[in-house]
């Protein structure tokens, strides 16, 4: 293989629509006279303070994907104030107790099912592993500190 002896040169060109200093580049406004039939867009200014700021509108859809459904508000609740994470992972540890064994049905029968047990308590390791490193420490404490109550008092019972 022969490398040739000229270098080849490498042209940057800046395509950002805005210069440092906050005016629209001149080829910009070019195209949004061309586009619109009116005068240049002016440059954007000073945004507001961000208290002040309209939340972000979410992302369109990319082609192919369904938009994204807005978040869901339970009733009787405050707006923002839905589910938690600390919610998903009580819901998910909920029957572990009653399949080892702990606790009792409403009609005072026991159910003692440990591979349904182990399975639950597998369920949330899963939670754990593919949550990580996206948790605050509470949550990932939280997390950590259930999963190693249900472990232990799972190893009580197979022995």
């Amino acid at each position: 293989m022969r490398v040739s002896s000229q270098e080849k040169q490498i042209k940057v060109t800046d395509k950002r629509m805005f210069t440092p200093e906050g005016e629209l580049r001149e080829e910009y406004r070019l195209r949004a006279e061309k586009s619109t039939g009116e005068a240049a867009i002016p440059a954007p200014e000073a945004a507001p303070p961000p208290e002040a700021a309209p939340s972000p509108a979410p992302a369109p859809p990319r082609r192919g994907e369904e938009p994204a459904a807005p978040p869901l508000e339970l009733p009787g609740t405050e707006p923002g104030l839905g589910p938690s994470f600390y919610d998903l992972v009580s819901m998910m540890a909920e029957p572990i107790p009653l399949y080892l064994g702990d606790m009792e049905l409403p009609d005072g029968q026991m159910v003692e099912n440990l591979e349904m047990a182990r399975l639950h308590i597998d369920l949330l390791d899963v939670l754990r592993q593919k949550t990580a490193g996206n948790l605050t420490v509470q949550e990932a404490a939280f997390l950590e500190d259930l999963l190693y109550r249900a472990r232990v008092r799972y190893v009580q019972k197979t022995r």
